[in-house]
């Protein structure tokens, strides 16, 4: 009889089994299990495989009976999405439950599990013509070697592949006295045991188990915390719930750690022929565990005690020997070379009108590989806002009829970010040897979300080897080079693939990458006649000495650890479209290398870099590189052999020792914090014991982050071998979302880190400091009161300031003015100083500067401007014009309510179609935003009357400028739709459309 701790009662488990649910799209991981009561069958489905660890009571149960019925599905043709392992899919239908999807992994697991369930239905279709009969249905024997499924946390993507630890586990068996059941299969006395006994492991783990809890009762010191959790379960269908004991809360484990090498995927299990190579090759997964989260509220039964604990073990176990592997790949992989083909080409918005053969075509061998990334696809308005670009199919259709005719090819994947567009084709033989595709964009426009520049970007892993294609627009105009850098370093600090089951990744956590596209660095100190000079007597080696990008790499401010081929041809802007003529127009541009491929890793070898002067459809000439690049590819009994040694050496390490770490610091303090300031420090973690060890930064009691919004740990998350010292930073970041809460005093540099070892202790890091309060992030209202720098008023009176603009702000919804009633020293201003001295300098200086409001300022000169005006009221603001812009967004970004208040972002969205309502819905604004917004569109409409020197369009600024004065509230952003969005946009269009006197 299966244990109460279990949650059922008076019945055996058959065979269980891990799957996958489809309904609605979306995959949910499940637990089927086949039971039998009393000579009847009932499959029963666990919502959450995992909960199998505090809380296994089925969620479903399906009785096998005669209205009872499993059908195999045929497997779907996918084109790009190739399974790791393959799967077979089947409908379950019962009496008075829905119909089931599920996918089991295609191994004997699985083909023996769905032969029980219908040697069961059998069996039960046979009682309804032969009452009573108790007909055995003996299961068919495993194959020697097989071994059961162990269930693994965070990795639902395999669920049914053998886990490194399992070979080792199922050496021994689960003693106990066997019973044999109506299916003709032995099962333990205790259920509990059965179901471990059915998972693969075996009943070993009362020392280990005793010994961890003695260490988590000694860490915990002699605090004890009590967690009481209630679960309602409603079942209709299967026996009413028990009481059983809580179990505690599991809190995610959100870590960032990215091992330095590829992660070797579930070995081949003992005495098994070896899978295919496709099945052999790493998968990166995430390495979450939650051992330290048992408490005593767990259940005291040893039984299931043992099973939880082997769970639990089981999948730190894998993630351990997942890393041993990896540090030993070279010992299984061969380096086999496959050619790539990469391009990209600044199209300048044209259409295609001609062929691409001479481009893509160029040389007599296909390629493997194409990655071509275009930029200026689409210069049009409505591409500039994100929307769709006719001009994207008509580039791609071109591109798959210009491919190499001597092979087909498959496309991998396809992204683009208004004008930049990436494209990848693979040669369709190796298909199925690429997975984990993973797209990503980065802007770096205007407050870093115009992406009209930026970057967008494709990885994935080809056999062993993880690749990362990056193609870039980086900043324009021959002097702009430090931007450049800028939006270099900002497509490398924000682009981020997240790969399911696995940490983020960062483009330089991949084996290969290559980076292309128009880097738009320059020559500089040559006008356009001593360019053309060199060009002519082909002294090309010369004029690269004058290269920016060449002298950025060189002093390390870009692109430092990336390599480029050497250039013998000439540069490829700026032409006459149409023509191979340099510039004519008036601007007569200076030619330059703009166009270029770069790469950083292993393997890579460069075989062709030129331009291709045939294309004449764009002022840039299209550029391509060809390489030949060495890809891991595992040796199958290699692999067997490195994974069966790495499993006996952990054995015997496991069994004799416990890890332990030891820390340099513990206590940390950031001083005088600011708004958009990193600091940063670092303690280095040794792990000192006779193991490999895994650590994680694990959530507080009740949390769901590890830390505060404000700080981070880099990495959170990782494995140590022993004698192994890591660093490990710690950022200290105020962003826009930590900002007003540190502004009001209702938050403090104050943290403490819990870093958690598996098998072993916590210790705990104290963060503190001091944060130095900004305008940037305060309430208007509070700002109107403050006739001083915010620096220079007492952190109380501040707190004191806020709570008396939440009152004026209060009575200005009832129209009743706070200024009446006071004197004039404690009349508010009508608008903050901050916005005056914003607007002021560029209504005075910057209505004629080119692309105001377009190009981003220097994050040097805008952390200036942001300490400007918490410490003074100057007569100038430091910076150019473009930071000074940027620096007015940043404030409209930051403040806690925007100017257009929260409550009235619905009624906004409502009227627009009258502007009789909008004027009304703004004169109903309280005080301080009703001047803030009537301010700012008269400033717009100014710098539109100069449009045709500044390029600003009232679409761009009603686009730019609806996303922060008319926001919707916080728990509405992510339903926020494009239709919504147009609204905003035309709400502020109609002002700024309308005459001076509005």
């Amino acid at each position: 009889m299966m244990e109460s701790s279990l949650g059922l009662s008076e019945e055996k488990c058959v065979a269980t089994v891990k799957a996958v649910e489809h309904r609605g799209g979306q995959k949910e991981p499940r637990l089927l299990s086949l039971l039998e009561r009393s000579g009847e069958f009932v499959l029963a489905v666990l919502a959450n495989p995992d909960s199998v660890v505090s809380s296994p009571q089925p969620d479903l149960y399906i009785p096998i009976n005669s209205h009872f019925q499993i059908v195999r599905e045929a497997e779907e043709a996918l084109l790009i999405d190739i399974p790791l392992n393959s799967s077979l899919r089947v409908r379950l239908r019962g009496e008075k439950v829905p119909e089931l999807l599920v996918e089991l992994q295609e191994d004997e697991r699985s083909q023996s599990f769905v032969s029980q369930v219908k040697r069961a239905k059998q069996h039960a279709e046979s009682k309804t013509s032969v009452p009573k009969s108790q007909e055995a249905l003996a299961a068919p024997p495993p194959r020697k070697g097989s071994v059961p499924v162990a269930p693994q946390r965070g990795a639902s993507r395999s669920v049914n592949a053998a886990p490194p630890a399992v070979a080792n586990l199922a050496r021994n068996s689960v003693p106990g006295s066997p019973k044999s059941n109506s299916l003709g299969r032995h099962t333990n006395s205790d259920p509990t045991l059965l179901l471990a006994s059915d998972f693969g492991f075996e009943d070993n783990f009362n020392h280990a188990l005793k010994v961890e809890e003695k260490k988590n009762q000694q860490n915990r010191g002699s605090t004890t915390t009590t967690t009481t959790t209630t679960t309602n379960t409603t079942n209709t269908t299967g026996p009413p719930s028990r009481d059983r004991l809580p179990a505690p809360p599991l809190p995610p484990r959100k870590g960032s750690y990215t091992p330095s090498a590829p992660l070797p995927a579930t070995p081949p299990t003992r005495d098994r022929g070896p899978p295919p190579v496709q099945n052999m090759t790493p998968v990166r997964t995430d390495f979450r565990t939650s051992a330290g989260d048992r408490n005593a509220t767990w259940t005291d039964s040893p039984s299931s005690n043992t099973m939880r604990q082997a769970l639990l073990s089981q999948g730190q176990r894998e993630g351990i020997i997942r890393h041993r592997m990896a540090k030993k790949e070279k010992e299984y992989v061969d380096i086999n070379n496959f050619r790539f083909f990469t391009g990209t080409w600044n199209v300048n918005g044209q259409s295609p009108d001609s062929t691409l053969e001479a481009w893509l075509c160029c040389d007599p061998d296909p390629p493997d590989v194409y990655a071509l990334g275009f930029q200026e696809l689409d210069l049009s308005t409505e591409a500039f806002f994100y929307m769709d670009s006719s001009k994207e199919q008509q580039w791609v259709d071109v591109v798959e009829r210009s491919l190499h005719p001597k092979a087909k090819y498959r496309r991998v994947c396809i992204i683009r970010l208004v004008g930049m567009m990436l494209v990848v084709f693979v040669n369709r033989e190796h298909l199925s040897h690429i997975r984990d595709v993973v797209t990503e964009t980065v802007g770096t426009g205007i407050m870093g979300k115009m992406g009209n520049k930026g970057g967008v970007a494709a990885r994935f892993v080809f056999h062993n080897t993880s690749f990362c294609f990056v193609n870039s627009h980086l900043a324009a105009h021959v002097d702009d080079f430090e931007r450049r850098n800028q939006d270099y370093k900002d497509i490398c600090a924000r682009m981020s693939f997240h790969v399911p089951e696995s940490p983020p990744l960062s483009i330089v956590k991949h084996d290969v990458v290559i980076w292309l596209g128009d880097l738009n660095y320059r020559l500089f100190q040559l006008d356009a006649s001593e360019v053309k000079r060199f060009i002519a007597g082909n002294d090309l080696r010369k004029l690269q000495e004058y290269d920016q990008l060449n002298i950025q790499r060189q002093t390390k401010k870009a692109f430092t650890d990336f390599m480029e081929g050497e250039i013998n041809f000439i540069p490829t802007y700026k032409y006459d479209p149409k023509t191979n003529h340099w510039d004519s127009s008036g601007k007569c541009r200076t030619p330059a290398w703009c166009d270029r491929v770069l790469w950083r890793g292993s393997n890579v070898k460069q075989l062709h870099y030129r331009s291709h002067m045939e294309l004449k459809t764009s002022d840039h000439k299209p550029v391509s590189s060809l390489f030949s690049i060495g890809v891991k590819v595992v040796n199958d009994q290699r692999y067997k052999k490195v994974f069966e040694d790495t499993v006996r050496m952990l054995d015997r390490m496991e069994n004799d020792f416990l890890p332990s770490l030891s820390l340099t610091r513990t206590d940390f303090t950031f001083e005088n914090m600011k708004f958009r300031q990193l600091q940063l420090q670092c303690f280095q973690i040794t792990n000192d014991g006779q193991v490999p060890c895994h650590f994680a930064f694990i959530p507080k009691l009740n949390d769901t982050q590890y830390c505060k919004n404000w700080l981070r740990a880099e990495p959170s998350d990782g494995y140590l071998e022993p004698n192994e010292t890591l660093e490990i930073h710690l950022e200290v970041y105020v962003s826009k979302d930590s900002v007003t809460l540190l502004n009001s005093g209702e938050d403090k540099i104050e943290d403490i880190l819990v870093l958690h070892l598996d098998r072993g202790k916590d210790y705990f890091i104290t963060i503190s400091g001091n944060y130095l309060p900004s305008c940037f992030g305060t309430s208007l209202e509070t700002l109107c009161r403050m006739k001083k720098p915010i620096r220079e008023i007492p952190v109380t009176k501040l707190i004191d300031l806020g709570e008396d603009s939440f009152t004026e702000k209060e009575k200005a919804r009832m129209n009743v003015l706070l200024a009446d009633s006071a004197g004039t020293e404690d009349k508010p201003l009508k608008i903050p100083k901050e916005v005056w001295l914003l607007v002021n300098h560029l209504f005075t200086k910057a209505c004629h500067q080119e692309d105001l409001f377009q190009t981003p300022g220097l994050q040097e000169e805008l952390q200036g401007i942001i300490d400007c005006l918490d410490t003074s009221i100057p007569d100038n603001i430091p910076g150019c014009n473009h930071s000074v812009a940027e620096a007015l967004l940043i404030f409209l970004e930051a403040l806690p309510e925007p100017v257009v208040c929260y409550e009235l972002y619905q009624r906004c969205l409502d009227c627009t179609h009258d502007s009789r309502l909008c004027k009304q819905l703004i004169s109903q604004l309280p005080r301080a935003h009703r001047n803030v917004f009537r301010y700012l569109m008269a400033f717009l409409r100014e710098l539109l009357k100069h449009s045709l020197d500044n390029n600003l369009t009232a679409s761009l600024l009603a686009s730019l400028f609806a996303s922060l004065l008319v926001r919707p509230p916080p728990n509405l952003v992510s339903r926020q739709t494009s239709h919504e969005r147009q609204k905003a946009n035309d709400f502020i269009l109609g002002f700024l459309m309308a005459g001076d006197d509005e």
